[in-house]
């Protein structure tokens, strides 16, 4: 078990607290020579870390600053020791994600890929059920989107609270991951209860803000699906059982979780590390390291978390490349979001295809997204990988060296979007269009992992805040799209209307040329990229 670090997970957690800590052992707990041989090491990053605070309390002079303010700021140990700041047992700690087992990381993965699908396929699962919704709660088409878009909007404000905190050593992921998912599935209730559309749309928006939004390809997947399982369920079993059967999804997911995923923030892991020893040992020197600068500071535990939660706002407003990079990535996802207004136009009015068949031409995406993913990943392994692992250091890996992959991606969006306007026509068969919007994927795979990947390279150290920042963008497009999607269609036609979008697409070709080409002199003009 100790293996899977059970420990750290929320099964885990609440076991060790039911029974004293005596199942699911930490690493010093079954081996405590752990600590005896790493205290001494340990002593000394205190004792380098607190000189380097004390230089830094003097002031241009050479001259210490007053009593007060020094007394302020030191640690209170009360006995006048040093601190042990807590870091790894050594490199090959167990405990430290990066020495974790493939294995065990592919079930990580596979655990938030899973959980990021069942996720998004709630945003899209309920559209065909919207003219069931109309007929019950006598409300226009409008207000009917307000559903889609709302839950949208809901999933682009939620990261900005939660990913910010992920990055607080006291809080860590795991715990909101697992807590904002079962808020997730509880608030499903009302929306699948609703009496009248006000409940509805307003459990519709919470939904949407309690989970934290991560990239991935298996969110392109979750939107694909989304319709096609709807457009059967909706007609047979009625717009409410669009609800059930994400929320059943999640549950399952959500016992993975509670069983299966550990704690995967290393500060965290320490924050925790310390905690434990402090309560074992009654010794309260041992801190981490950001424990002994946060006693060195005058800012207030309040003032830290305030920091963090602006700080997802800041870097996506004052970072051009971040700012940037999201507005692109909004664009891809409106557009996307956009369609699923269309198609009912395009495959219901022009093809007169049924609700059923008009959820399975969005199996073209997923064609195209399936060829797509292992395509870059065979670049990214024969192409990045090695040259980010070379041994001749002579030559730096640069993050723009990620970026070659969306060259095709944004060419091929517009691309697609002229041809599925220009091709959805009586006089063209049907699979015409379907193949256009299947080429679609091609340039959601390649645009949105690279350009995502491009930005958490740069901001690594801000990785949480940056990509909230990112689903704030997605989602205030995804949700304004759609509400005027069948006014844009109906009036400028699909060809016309596809063209408008492909139009604007086409603006954003030179984005990841610019970055490709100029990327490390701008990164030179901020403050916080790597």
């Amino acid at each position: 078990m100790a293996t899977l670090h059970t420990e750290s997970t929320i099964f885990g957690q609440l076991v060790r607290r039911l029974t004293g800590g005596k199942v699911f052992l930490h690493a010093e707990e079954r081996d405590p020579n752990l600590l005896q041989s790493a205290s001494s090491a340990w002593a000394v990053q205190g004792n380098n870390l607190e000189s380097a605070h004390e230089r830094q309390r003097l002031d241009g002079s050479g001259h210490q600053s007053s009593p007060t303010s020094r007394n302020h700021s030191a640690p209170n140990f009360g006995d006048g020791s040093r601190a042990l700041i807590v870091d790894w047992y050594s490199r090959d700690d167990p405990e430290n994600p990066q020495n974790w087992s493939n294995a065990l990381k592919h079930s990580l993965m596979f655990q938030i890929c899973l959980l990021n699908f069942a996720v998004y396929i709630a945003s899209s699962i309920y559209v065909p059920g919207e003219p069931d919704l109309m007929e019950e709660f006598g409300v226009s088409s409008v207000v009917a989107t307000l559903g889609l878009s709302l839950f949208t909007i809901g999933y682009g404000t939620g990261p900005m609270l939660w990913s910010p905190l992920s990055e607080m050593p006291q809080l860590g992921r795991t715990g909101i991951f697992f807590y904002t998912l079962l808020a997730f599935i509880v608030f499903q209730l009302p929306v699948g209860f609703a009496p009248n559309i006000t409940c509805f749309l307003v459990f519709r928006f919470v939904t949407g803000s309690s989970y934290l939004v991560l990239w991935s390809s298996a969110g392109v997947m979750g939107p694909v699906f989304g319709p096609v399982i709807g457009g059967f369920l909706a007609p047979a079993m009625g717009w409410r059982w669009t609800i059930w059967v994400f929320t059943f999804l999640c549950i399952f997911v959500l016992g993975l979780m509670f069983f299966f995923l550990p704690e995967t923030s290393g500060p965290k892991i320490l924050h925790d590390r310390a905690r434990r020893l402090r309560k074992a040992t009654g010794n309260p020197n041992f801190m981490t390291k950001a424990e002994l600068e946060a006693g060195h500071s005058t800012r207030s535990h309040w003032g830290d978390i305030m920091r963090l939660l602006a700080r997802a706002f800041t870097l996506t407003f004052t970072e051009p490349i971040i700012f940037l990079v999201d507005l692109y990535a909004g664009l891809l996802y409106g557009v996307l979001f956009i369609w699923f207004e269309s198609f009912p136009l395009v495959f219901g009015e022009i093809y007169h295809f049924t609700p059923q068949q008009q959820g399975l031409v969005f199996l073209g995406i997923l064609v195209f997204t399936a060829i797509s993913v292992p395509a870059l990943l065979w670049w990214l392994k024969t192409r990045l990988v090695p040259r980010a692992t070379a041994e001749d250091k002579s030559s730096r890996f640069k993050p723009e060296a990620v970026l070659p992959p969306a060259f095709i991606g944004s060419v091929i969006l517009p691309a697609c979007l002229f041809w599925f306007g220009w091709s959805s026509r009586p006089d063209i068969h049907w699979i015409a269009p379907v193949i256009g919007s299947g080429t679609f994927a091609v340039g959601i795979v390649t645009l949105f992992n690279s350009v995502y990947n491009y930005i958490g390279i740069i901001y690594a150290q801000y990785a949480a805040s940056v990509f909230a920042g990112a689903a704030l963008f997605r989602a205030g497009m995804g949700a304004a799209f759609p509400l005027f999607a069948r006014a844009l269609f109906e009036k400028l036609g699909v060809g016309p209307g596809n063209s408008l979008l492909g139009g604007i697409a086409v603006l954003f070709v030179p984005v990841p040329f610019i970055f490709h080409q100029y990327g490390e002199r701008i990164r030179r003009w901020s403050k916080h990229a790597d």
